[in-house]
């Protein structure tokens, strides 16, 4: 198992402030088209998604020292190519994909999963080298609290090291049994195949921070 833990941190109002008004901004000038957008009651939806994606790569650039975004995804001028943030070392250029989710608990286990749409890798022109996996969940004590799950391999997906590849129209049983049908080509990765995330002297100093290990 490559993950044992994960990182939370509270996050701030201001950070879902500046969330919301570049998803506003996003939403009111450009008119990217989702699958779901012709549904009126589903049209908060995309609302939803890019508010996550959003603060996701929000909470990621003040943790790490980057500059925030500038547009929130789904700017026709603001196309990264999968790039949301590029990180430069001496062994290792990463080019990495910000991935959020919201989930009930932020009680993570090992085999949870992170699903991302196969079109997304196969992508031509995609920069992406790294996902970074953000979990995002409601604590009635704490507030809202990112869970920083950690970096996955692009090469090691695609050549199959890690992660499942389903089909569209496969099955997928879940472990309570209940089943559900994959609509597009998808990678699933397990929580437990991800690389922890980089822990700072920085990050260690915030208010809310925890290190939580995954349950197995």
């Amino acid at each position: 198992m490559r993950n044992s833990f994960y990182i939370q941190i509270s996050v701030s109002d201001e950070q879902k402030q500046f969330a919301r008004q570049l998803v506003e901004h996003s939403l009111r000038h450009y008119k990217i088209p989702n699958i779901w957008d012709h549904h009126d009651d589903r049209f908060s939806r995309t609302r939803m998604l890019r508010y996550t994606g959003t603060l996701g790569e929000i909470i990621f650039a003040d943790l790490y020292h980057f500059h925030r975004p500038a547009k929130s995804f789904g700017a026709s001028d603001g196309r990264d190519f999968g790039q949301d943030f590029l990180i430069i070392s001496e062994e290792q250029n990463f080019s990495v994909d910000i991935k959020s989710m919201k989930r009930r608990s932020g009680d993570l286990s090992s085999n949870f999963v992170l699903n991302i749409p196969a079109h997304q890798l196969h992508k031509p022109g995609s920069k992406t080298s790294h996902y970074f996996c953000i979990s995002f969940h409601q604590s009635e004590s704490r507030g809202t609290i990112a869970s920083l799950i950690g970096f996955i391999d692009k090469d090691a997906l695609t050549t199959g090291e890690i992660g499942t590849f389903y089909k569209a129209g496969s099955t997928r049983v879940r472990h309570d049994h209940t089943s559900f049908t994959f609509h597009e080509n998808t990678y699933e990765i397990l929580f437990g195949d991800i690389d922890s995330p980089v822990v700072t002297d920085y990050i260690r100093g915030l208010k809310g921070f925890r290190i939580c290990y995954l349950k197995n």
